[in-house]
């Protein structure tokens, strides 16, 4: 038999029984999107309206295209828990289900457009330099 206090079982519990970890999570991503994002809105903004080329030539090369990645996948993640965060606040019963997998839902849809125009956009880089070789 555990003898155990009520409070002593509940300790480190929050109403869902899971803990810290969300708020843990929403914390550090918070922080790493606040170095990540202004270095993104830096390199983002030095290629708003050049030629495409120049583009291509940007996002080919590692840096930027490793920080774009991370701030999509990142900030969508973030998106995603806040917004589910939001939700199971506000809302309840199917209609909360409904729109957290709608939320999710959006937050994947825009994260593997993302990546795939990203893995595009270098790849296209890739064919351009090696043809001019």
């Amino acid at each position: 038999m555990r003898y155990l206090t009520a409070r002593k079982r509940a300790e480190g519990k929050g109403a869902s029984h899971t803990g810290t970890e969300h708020h843990w999570y929403m914390t550090v991503s918070s922080v790493a999107l606040a170095f990540l994002v202004p270095t993104f809105l830096y390199i983002f903004g030095r290629t708003l309206g050049q030629p495409l080329e120049e583009v291509i030539a940007t996002f080919s090369r590692p840096f930027p295209a490793i920080l774009t990645a991370l701030v999509v996948v990142i900030g969508m993640r973030h998106f995603a828990k806040g917004a589910q965060m939001m939700l199971e606040d506000y809302t309840q019963g199917s209609l909360r289900k409904g729109l957290v997998i709608l939320t999710y839902s959006i937050s994947y849809a825009v994260t593997a457009v993302a990546l795939y125009a990203l893995v595009k956009l270098a790849l296209i880089g890739f064919l351009f330099a090696n043809m001019a070789h």
